[in-house]
């Protein structure tokens, strides 16, 4: 009886040990998953930020080119 009871314990040990490891998993990932989210939407942010500054100064340096040509004529 008592090594049956050892058993059930350690049995019952190793099933909260497993439950308590996949647990952990899950959150790790789901931490990682939400840091991903994040960099993802930091990164477009800055790209689109970017191509906003370098089409604006585009603009501003034709429409400079365009008004000093005329101002030169």
């Amino acid at each position: 009886m008592v090594v049956v009871v050892l058993v059930v314990m350690v049995m019952m040990l190793v099933v909260v040990v497993v439950v308590a490891v996949v647990v952990v998993v899950v959150l790790v990932l789901v931490v990682v998953m939400m840091v991903v989210v994040v960099v993802v939407v930091v990164v477009a942010v800055v790209v689109v930020v970017v191509v906003v500054v370098v089409v604006v100064v585009m603009v501003g340096m034709m429409v400079v080119v365009v008004s000093g040509g005329e101002c030169n004529m």
